[in-house]
């Protein structure tokens, strides 16, 4: 798969228009700018950046729930997966509420310079993870960013009782639910990757500290 046809398959994938992609080629511009400078992504992985990232965190669209009002995406680092997400929520639906937390301040600088660009309407907060309480999410994202278990601890203060969780994870991903489930209660599904034949997307519902 090259990367021009990852760009197409991204709008077959969440069924978005060329002014969606335009947005995102916008982003695409600035990664490939800011990168010389800051270390935003792998180089390596710049050439197949549609497919490596925009791709991979645009799968994540069609799992959240179509009544989700309140999203986060935790660790965004460059906006791998929250950005991604927000800017195709501008069309798909405009009026739910994107929050990124990401501790890089630099990162955080890219992700303001992005979503100013192209007039997104997106809250970006520098903070770790474990400081932010203030936050009820219908649903929490993230992207190659912790273990299961850790990522459920950085989740249980943001998420709403009945939330879901949305987790790209790789192939170790049946080990770390197995070590989860020593200290949570959850219901799980995951879905093939289509950009990793080893990656998955894991959604988890029903989630309670197991007491």
């Amino acid at each position: 798969m090259n990367d021009t046809i990852s760009k197409y398959d991204l709008m077959s994938v969440c069924t978005v228009s060329r002014e969606t992609i335009d947005r995102l080629e916008v982003y695409a511009g600035l990664l490939e700018k800011w990168n010389s400078t800051i270390n935003l992504v792998s180089k390596n992985t710049i050439n197949q950046m549609w497919k490596r990232h925009f791709l991979d965190s645009a799968q994540l669209w069609p799992h959240i729930p179509s009544e989700t009002k309140t999203l986060v995406d935790i660790g965004s680092g460059a906006g791998f997966a929250g950005l991604v997400l927000a800017i195709i929520g501008m069309e798909k639906s405009p009026n739910m509420k994107f929050t990124l937390i990401e501790s890089d301040s630099r990162k955080c600088a890219f992700m303001r310079n992005v979503s100013r660009e192209i007039n997104l309407d997106v809250q970006i907060i520098t903070k770790r993870i474990e400081e932010v309480t203030d936050i009820k999410a219908d649903v929490i994202t993230a992207r190659a960013l912790a273990t299961v278990s850790q990522l459920l601890e950085y989740s249980k203060n943001i998420l709403k009782d009945n939330g879901v969780c949305l987790f790209l994870k790789g192939n170790a991903c049946c080990d770390e639910l197995k070590i989860a489930k020593e200290s949570w209660v959850f219901l799980s599904s995951q879905s093939q990757s289509i950009t990793h034949v080893t990656g998955c997307v894991l959604r988890l519902t029903e989630i309670k500290y197991a007491s």
